[in-house]
């Protein structure tokens, strides 16, 4: 008998959740191409490897752009991949419920479910990230109580006000993880003259990047290659120049948020002032951006236990409670 599926297709990083099992696959959302024959080299984390490394006829590249898909064969062969290696045959297709960003059109979220069932699925069915996120936080989504959750993620963020196991409102921007690597790219090529790689933003961001000013703040060195002269060089790169290259994305962020805020009753506002606001999602580790949400909302802001795993969690969660719990779904394909 097939196992029941969760999966949290993020543009950075794919999830896969299996009954009894848990978290049974954590990679990349990368694939690695030979052109010239079609086969499929690799995927996660060794297809990830190979970006910006490979020779023109192999392609590594990601097939979700802000969370929809760009490449749909890519895609269903990447869930075709997944779902075997979650221990899924042409024997025993299983039951499948994919997280998708709430910012997608209704032709990008039946690509997805079509993507799926292409790729081996029984049935298909969607459930937005934020609702997700909110029942893998164990916040208490069903009663009339206020909860709020933050979701920056590679491609898009959404910030949602949940009560009664419905969404009272929602701002969602494709603006996430990429952006702010891509600003940073941008940034020094700009004032240094310095070409750098996406993997190479990606390790700035991590090891100095931040949205609010830190305590002890220590330089980056980086590591690329010089626009004039296609000589290797070295910048030595300051928190406070990062800061500066992710303000335009970090201030979108914050707005998106106070925007929800704002379209919220004023009952469930109230209920905030209380219950803060969660942040999940990859982005939502950015140092600082939890600092920088409280000042601008005047609110506590918590970052989740598990801020990557929170989505593909909730989704376990209602898989475990398919009947009671379907209503939250967005259509079926099968």
């Amino acid at each position: 008998m097939a196992r029941d599926l969760a999966i949290d297709l993020g543009t950075a990083n794919t999830l896969v959740w299996s009954r009894g099992r848990g978290i049974v696959v954590n990679e990349p959302t990368v694939i690695a191409v030979n052109q010239r024959n079609g086969d499929v080299l690799a995927m996660g984390h060794e297809a990830y490897s190979m970006i910006g490394r490979t020779p023109g006829h192999i392609l590594a590249d990601r097939p979700l752009r802000g969370g929809a898909i760009t490449d749909f064969e890519t895609t269903a062969r990447l869930l075709k991949l997944l779902i075997q290696r979650a221990g899924a045959s042409r024997f025993s297709r299983p039951r499948v419920l994919i997280c998708v960003p709430s910012a997608l059109t209704e032709v990008e979220r039946r690509a997805v479910q079509e993507a799926t069932l292409l790729a081996g699925a029984s049935e298909a069915y969607l459930m937005e990230e934020p609702m997700a996120a909110a029942i893998g936080a164990g916040l208490p989504i069903n009663e009339p109580l206020g909860n709020m959750v933050v979701d920056v993620g590679g491609g898009t963020s959404e910030s949602a006000v949940i009560s009664l196991g419905g969404t009272v409102s929602l701002e969602a921007i494709r603006v996430g993880g990429f952006d702010i690597d891509a600003s940073i790219q941008n940034f020094l090529r700009r004032e240094y003259g310095m070409a750098i790689g996406e993997r190479t933003a990606e390790e700035v961001k991590i090891q100095i990047g931040s949205a609010h000013p830190e305590g002890d703040e220590t330089q980056a060195e980086v590591r690329g290659r010089d626009l004039m002269s296609g000589l290797p060089k070295n910048v030595v790169l300051s928190p406070a120049e990062v800061r500066e290259a992710i303000e335009e994305e970090v201030a979108a962020i914050v707005t998106s948020v106070i925007a929800a805020l704002g379209a919220a009753p004023p009952e469930l506002g109230q209920d905030l002032i209380y219950q803060g606001i969660h942040l999940v999602g990859g982005g939502g580790m950015l140092a600082g951006l939890d600092r920088r949400l409280a000042e601008a909302t005047s609110l506590p802001v918590h970052l989740v236990n598990a801020p990557l795993e929170c989505v593909v969690l909730g989704a376990g969660r209602c898989m475990e409670s398919f009947d009671s719990l379907k209503s939250m779904f967005i259509g079926a394909r099968s």
